[in-house]
């Protein structure tokens, strides 16, 4: 379509998701858009989208382990700030450590530039599970 230099059709106002955090404060791209991974808890992506509802916006984050394309872990919220991923971020390591008791120690936990992704708080909780985060670059994303 971008070659043929036609769109289609956008009712309303675009929403936007992804923020963008400083490029200076990124971890790097370990993942290269190579999305596969030998074993479970070796590569999680994370993504936010948003569903349009009678009240208004909702905003989704989710958490997906490559392996099984199984979601590990999700949360629905009427913003965007940092508490929405790291919610979903938490379900997934809690059902992962609780379900199999699962050493996190050789994740790779992918996810877009965005802010919430690259947010203190959200990249502590991700050392203190032993996984190393992963930022692709735009357009990057699996989901």
């Amino acid at each position: 379509m971008g070659e043929l230099g036609i769109t289609g059709l956008v009712r309303g106002k675009a929403r936007r998701t992804t923020i963008t955090a400083d490029q200076a404060e990124r971890p790097a791209d370990l993942v290269a858009r190579a999305f596969h991974a030998p074993a479970p808890n070796r590569l999680w992506v994370a993504d936010l989208t948003y569903v349009r509802t009678w009240s208004g916006w909702v905003y989704a984050a989710f958490v997906i382990d490559v392996y099984s394309r199984m979601v590990v872990g999700w949360q629905v919220a009427t913003h965007l700030r940092t508490d929405l991923a790291l919610d979903a971020l938490e379900m997934a390591i809690w059902r992962r450590g609780h379900d199999s008791g699962a050493d996190l120690s050789q994740l790779v936990h992918h996810s877009d530039r965005g802010v919430q992704y690259l947010a203190i708080r959200y990249t502590e909780r991700l050392a203190d599970a032993g996984a190393v985060a992963s930022v692709g670059s735009r357009g990057d994303s699996l989901l």
